[in-house]
């Protein structure tokens, strides 16, 4: 029997495609939450249930293990810029560049408006650049220092930085995700942000005003000045500490801002930051190239110090990376078999109009994100199974485009196992479930689109000239059909 026939004749019904997500979501509860481990063996036992399940009803072992190596190859993209991003942190601490954004950061940020204005930045750095796992992994660990200095709590930085970052890649032309929405419901790219505008905004303008309410918790609070001064003078013997050296993100964001791809722009990022190390902080051709490898090595004797320099290199990836493979492998399996279909199926029964379906849209974006632990396959399989439901109801194409974005781009973070979430806690060193109430635009923008999308605010329907191309389409197919069925 051909992998073919095998989808064809054995459909796996929902009360049984739903078992293997009901197993890896209590599993996952136990490990990640009571007994603090990792999530990787929840996933294993995920993946081997839904295994299980789609062996008791036909498909070969060599079938499960093809879709476990699809699901791998489709995470090979996010694997490399994960390893481009250890490349990146531990070549900039060792080149000095964190250091210097956590030494200005500290000497000009007020505490009060410390979490208003590092959303803001990353908004524009993102916006500037399209990665938000770039923003994380630079921006975002210098802001982990700067708010750990004056005591404001991780998980309040950690959202703060995620909602900033979010914000730029979902309205960034660069980002990837951006032109993947657009691409996958054939909407141009700038009608699909200009669109994005009724939720995304409103989404950031609450995100501030609640970084800006948080922030006055801290205003007129006595911040213990010996302290800063103290790691101000610590950073200031352990690095050479210029403005010149921000030149190096300046650099890549000008790169990646003249549409350079992202792996060669973070590699220059890379070699700039390799040549500061050497050159600006003096340090030896072996130890630089030892840092990429193993990360940046300090002892100042500051313990707060430490812990934020001593990070970076291709080995501290390593544990995000097999996260990310145990994820897709996961993913692959509910994908390739059906499952995963057969769970959104069950969504798309109850949209009967317009808002129904934006809202199934959604919430099946953020079914994959939980299910397949990717963000560009909650993009990918909603976007290629609602495209006909959307044309049947004469919606806009930028309608989809915009509730994939809306419910796939921005919770693929929120969720612990899904390849963003991962990046997310290894690189804040703060987990999804404490950041997660404070990453604001991440959990009010699907809120607002559904509330809109019932209101029928943004919701927009095709014109007559479209409606009626849409029917002479529709008219050529049935047409096609009824001949190829006469032939035959």
């Amino acid at each position: 029997m051909s992998h073919n026939q095998t989808i064809n004749e054995t459909p796996i019904p929902f009360r049984y495609a739903v078992i293997p997500m009901l197993v890896m979501i209590i599993i996952m509860g136990i490990c990640v939450i009571v007994l603090k481990a990792s999530p990787h063996v929840p996933l294993l036992i995920g993946t081997a249930t839904a295994a299980f399940i789609a062996s008791r009803f036909g498909y070969t072992w060599n079938f499960i293990e093809e879709a476990c190596y699809a699901g791998i190859k489709m995470a090979l993209p996010a694997i490399l810029i994960i390893i481009m991003i250890g490349l990146t942190i531990g070549s900039w601490i060792g080149g000095g560049i964190v250091a210097t954004m956590v030494y200005y950061g500290l000497e000009l940020l007020s505490p009060s408006m410390f979490l208003f204005t590092i959303c803001s930045i990353c908004c524009i750095v993102t916006l500037a650049i399209g990665s938000s796992w770039a923003t994380m992994g630079t921006i975002g660990v210098a802001a982990m220092g700067i708010g750990h200095s004056i005591d404001i709590p991780a998980p309040m930085v950690a959202g703060a930085v995620i909602s900033g970052a979010y914000f730029g890649d979902k309205m960034s032309p660069l980002s990837d995700t951006t032109n993947l929405a657009a691409g996958i419901t054939g909407t141009d790219l700038f009608d699909h942000i200009r669109h994005m505008f009724y939720t995304t905004v409103p989404g950031l303008v609450i995100a501030l005003v609640a970084y800006y309410v948080m922030g006055m918790q801290f205003q007129g609070a006595h911040l213990d000045a010996a302290k800063i001064n103290e790691v101000l003078g610590v950073l200031d013997k352990s690095f050479v500490i210029t403005p010149w050296l921000l030149l190096v993100p300046v650099v890549v964001i000008v790169l990646i801002a003249r549409k350079v791809p992202a792996l060669p722009a973070l590699a220059a990022g890379i070699l700039m930051g390799w040549g500061c190390h050497v050159w600006v902080q003096g340090g030896h051709i072996d130890m630089a190239v030892k840092t990429l490898q193993e990360g940046f090595k300090l002892e100042s004797g500051n313990a707060m110090v430490d812990e934020l320099f001593n990070r970076g290199g291709i080995d501290a990836m390593m544990g995000t990376v097999s996260l990310t493979i145990v994820a897709m492998t996961f993913g692959g399996v509910m994908e390739k078999t059906g499952m995963l279909r057969a769970l959104v199926e069950k969504i798309l029964q109850m949209a009967h109009n317009a808002a129904g379906l934006i809202t199934a849209t959604i919430a099946s974006a953020i079914l994959t994100n939980a299910t397949t632990s990717e963000q560009y396959i909650s993009i990918l399989l909603p976007g290629r199974m609602y495209v006909e439901a959307f044309r049947r109801m004469r919606l806009k194409s930028k309608n989809l485009s915009r509730a994939l974005e809306d419910g796939g781009t921005v919770t693929s973070v929120l969720v612990p196992w899904n390849t963003c979430g991962v990046f997310a806690s290894s690189m804040l060193g703060v987990t999804a479930f404490e950041y997660g109430p404070y990453a604001v635009l991440n959990y009010s923008i699907p809120i607002l689109a559904i509330i809109m999308a019932f209101l029928g605010i943004g919701v927009q329907r095709m014109s007559p000239e479209e409606e009626a191309e849409v029917e002479r389409e529709e008219r050529r197919e049935r047409d096609g059909t009824q001949q190829a069925g006469t032939t035959a």
